[in-house]
């Protein structure tokens, strides 16, 4: 499916904390499909999972190739609490798989065939900016929407310092 671009420079729409994951996995022997193929099926599951039930949290999602060798996702979720409840919930896909593979990886089972990492951040609002030019929403502006840039500030440091509505009260109160 081809998506057109949107003419000009933008930014994300996104209000308030920025909730980002990086999940993904490393092939360390190729030959080994029966290890990695069960972790990467899985991430492609979960994904579905958690797009027939948006109320789980997760916004959105960008797959990417860093290598032949590594495979990643960036995710953006709607807050901390939800990618915590996705990743205790029992009745999701992620509990047991996470178990069974603890479990081969304790009993040597897994022997370095697939390596699998995390790396999740909770970015403050006003730490972060998102520019982009001609392009369709992409990446933050695909999980939040996409504004044109002149709404948030001209300039990177107008950018930075934008605050939400939200955000903006309680300063403003306190003075």
């Amino acid at each position: 499916m081809f998506t057109k671009p949107v003419l000009g420079r933008t930014t994300a729409d996104a209000e308030g904390d920025v909730v980002v994951l990086l999940i993904g996995m490393r092939i360390n022997h190729f030959w080994a499909v029966h290890q990695w193929g069960l972790v990467m099926g899985s991430m492609f599951r979960m994904l579905r999972q958690l797009e027939k039930d948006p109320g789980r949290g997760l916004l959105g999602k960008v797959m990417l190739t860093a290598s032949p060798r590594t495979y990643y996702i960036v995710q953006y979720w709607e807050s901390k609490e939800k990618l915590y409840a996705f990743a205790h919930a029992p009745d999701m896909l992620h509990h047991p798989v996470w178990a069974l593979l603890n479990r081969k990886e304790r009993e040597g089972r897994m022997r370095g065939h697939v390596g699998i990492w995390h790396e999740a951040y909770v970015v403050p609002e006003g730490s972060y900016e998102a520019i982009y030019g001609d392009m369709p929403a992409f990446g933050l502006a695909a999980a939040h929407g996409q504004i044109p840039l002149e709404r948030r500030g001209r300039y990177a440091k107008e950018r930075y310092a934008y605050r939400s509505k939200a955000e903006a009260e309680p300063a403003e109160e306190a003075r």
